[in-house]
Order: structure tokens, then sequence, then C-alpha cells
């Protein structure tokens, strides 16, 4: 047999591999993998389930690349220890596949959805989605929602406009990611959903105490009783809580004690750390490199890359699309360097 032969043999019967494969070990409650559901209809890979084909077109798309230089809190930390946009993805994705593989869900499903869920999220944080969210209702009456960007990203911008024609499931999953959104429709995304808070608020307490802005003290008693004294203790807590009352409920659920906990945790972290005073001292210079850039880019909206105008966003209706497509694909540093360009006289900023 030559070798193209002996390829083409594995490929034939890897699909029904997996299928026989799912029927025998997911729960009746888990998304299979086929047939896929796609904005344009297109073969199979022959070697990877529909739902592995958008992970890999999520890890090796630009947007994804961008995430290792956007904030997750702290504005360009002076500590290689710090998360960024791209570790809190990982951390969300590895902590919601060990809850699927424990309820018989689908992993690569909850893989591809945990990949792609922020790929929207402007830079400097929550801080620059504030903003840009802010400058786009004074100016056109419209709104910025990271999850929904993150959906245009997949559909319309990526491969120069062509978008990566993912999967309905995982489009589901990556929209409705954010608690401001719908519920999604599979149980795969909703461990996401859950474990998406699970994780930031737990390795940002994890990074505030090392910067400094707290102390292991300070954190707030009671939740700290029921959930533990330690980001992994915690994590650990909630992933097994979530785990055994998913699985007696048929859907993915908190128990009494350690959802209205994590959720006090939550509070306190806004209170004292993504509102507080320190981070709040770098909003006023964060919003004015946003508004400057914004602002500009409406009034020169000719200046905006090429490779980013859209037929369709051509009119002027479009200028608040593409100019929010910009600015929300900018990595920090990036941001800042054009905030720059337009701010210092070039021959004094080398």
């Amino acid at each position: 047999m030559s070798v193209a032969r002996e390829q083409d043999s594995v490929a034939a019967a890897f699909a029904e591999r997996v299928r026989e494969e799912e029927e025998r070990r997911l729960s009746q409650l888990a998304a299979r993998s086929y047939p896929a559901a796609r904005l344009h209809e297109e073969d199979d890979c022959a070697l990877r389930t529909p739902f592995q084909r958008d992970r890999d077109r999520i890890v090796h798309c630009k947007a994804f690349r961008r995430l290792t230089h956007k904030t997750q809190v702290f504005v360009a930390p002076r500590g290689d220890h710090y998360r960024t946009r791209l570790t809190h993805t990982l951390e969300v994705t590895t902590i919601s596949r060990t809850v699927a593989r424990a309820l018989a869900l689908n992993e690569d499903l909850v893989e591809a959805i945990g990949l792609g869920h922020d790929l929207g999220h402007p830079p400097f944080g929550h801080i620059g989605e504030e903003v840009l969210d802010s400058c786009l209702k004074e100016r056109f009456g419209e709104d910025f929602r990271h999850y929904e960007q993150s959906l245009r990203i997949v559909d319309d911008l990526e491969r120069d406009g062509a978008g990566l024609n993912l999967t309905q499931q995982v489009r589901d999953g990556i929209v409705r990611h954010s608690s401001r959104a719908p519920l999604p429709q599979t149980l795969e995304g909703r461990i996401v959903r859950v474990i998406d808070r699970v994780a930031y608020i737990n390795h940002d307490i994890d990074d505030a105490v090392r910067a400094g802005l707290l102390r292991e003290e300070e954190l707030p008693v009671q939740p700290i009783e029921v959930l533990g004294s330690s980001g992994s203790a915690r994590i650990d807590a909630l992933v097994h809580d979530m785990v055994e009352h998913s699985a007696r409920s048929g859907d993915i659920v908190q128990g009494p004690q350690a959802g209205p906990a994590m959720a006090a945790l939550r509070d306190f972290m806004f209170e004292q750390v993504y509102l507080g005073p320190a981070v709040r001292a770098e909003h006023a210079k964060i919003s004015s490199v946003i508004r400057r850039l914004f602002e500009h880019y409406v009034e020169h909206p000719e200046q905006l890359p090429p490779a980013l105008v859209a037929e369709r966003d051509m009119g002027a209706d479009g200028v608040a699309r593409r100019v929010t497509d910009y600015l929300a694909g900018m990595t920090d540093r990036y941001c800042i360097r054009r905030y720059t360009e337009l701010q210092v006289p070039q021959a004094f900023a080398r």
C-alpha cells in the first residue's frame, strides 16, 4: 500500500470512530462533534473534529497572538509574572477542560470556546473597555461589548475579512460567555462562562497581592472560610463544587455556599482593585490615550489600515465600526505608540 493510501485509510475511518467514541463516552447532555454547523458550508477535516479545527483556527489567528500584549488588570507591569489576557485565556481553557472531562461533556468544544472568548478585548483591560464604550455612546449612540467584538473578529475580521467560519456552537459560546449576555445554548459554553470568573477572580487576587495592592489578611473573611486561603485551594473548591452540583442538576450550576462566596469575592475585587484607587489612578491617562485616538480616526478614517476596511463598512455609517475594530484590536504597547506618534513631534520621539 502506498503512503497516500495508508494515510487515506486512517482518515476515512476518523469521523465514524469519533462518533462511536462520543456515543460511548460522553453524557447524553454533551454536544456532539458532528455534524458541523457553520455559516458557510465546507468539507470536514479528515483528521480533526470540527471543534478541534475551530481550536486550531483560533490559535493560529492574529487576534490570539495579540493577547500576549494586552492587559488583564495591571497596565505595563514591571514584573514578569503578572497575568496577561493570553495567560488568563489559557487558565480559563485548562480549568474548563477539567470540568468538561469530569462531567463527560465535549472537551474539544470547551477548549475552542475558552481560547476564543476574549479575542475582542481592547487594550488596557476593564478600563479600556469602559472608555471605548463611553466614546461610542457619546459620539454615535452605540455600545462596545468585548464579547460581541470577539464574535466579530472570528466572523468578519480575521483572514483579511473572510473570517474563521467557526461552528455555531463555538460562536455561541464566545458571544455568550459574559454574564451580561444570555446563557450559552450548550453546557460546554456555560462551563466557560462560569470558569471565566473563577479564573480571573483568583488569579487577579494573586496579582494584586504581588503588586502590593492587597494583603492576604484584607480579603473578606467569610468567602475565604468557605473557599480556602490560597488561589489554588479556592479554584479547586469551586471546581469540585461546580462538578458535583452540575452532575446532579443536569445544568452548569454552583452550590448554595460556593456561588455566593465567589460573588462576594468578585464584588470585593471590583471595589478594591478593578475600580480601586491604584488602578483608577491610571484611568485618566488611559482615557486620554483612547479618546485621542478615537477622535482622530473618526475625523480621519482614511488613515485606517486598508486591510481593516470591509467593503460594507465604507460608508459614513461604517466609520464607528471601523474605528472600533482598529482600537479594540490594538495591544497596549501599540496603542501607546500610535498615541505618541500623534502627540509628540517625531523628531523628538526617537
